[in-house]
């Protein structure tokens, strides 16, 4: 599956794009300004969005890698 299926798929099952979950993680402490904190790990991050948004690992994942700045 490519990153950009992923992100569809994503946005598809929560109605969240990237930048939704971009400003969810600032109001969570995990970024600021829109940079991810070196603090962070990636099962930090993975961890949430499983709990909350019911992601797989893999969807969780490309999330995170949007945080750290991929965008194809």
């Amino acid at each position: 599956m490519s990153f950009q299926a992923y992100i569809d798929n994503i946005k598809a099952k929560t109605g969240k794009s990237p930048e939704d979950f971009k400003k969810l993680a600032e109001e969570k402490g995990f970024l600021l300004d829109g940079q991810l904190l070196k603090t962070v790990k990636a099962t930090e991050i993975t961890n949430w969005l499983k709990a909350e948004y019911e992601l797989g690992h893999g969807h969780a994942m490309a999330i995170y890698m949007t945080f750290k700045g991929k965008k194809d």
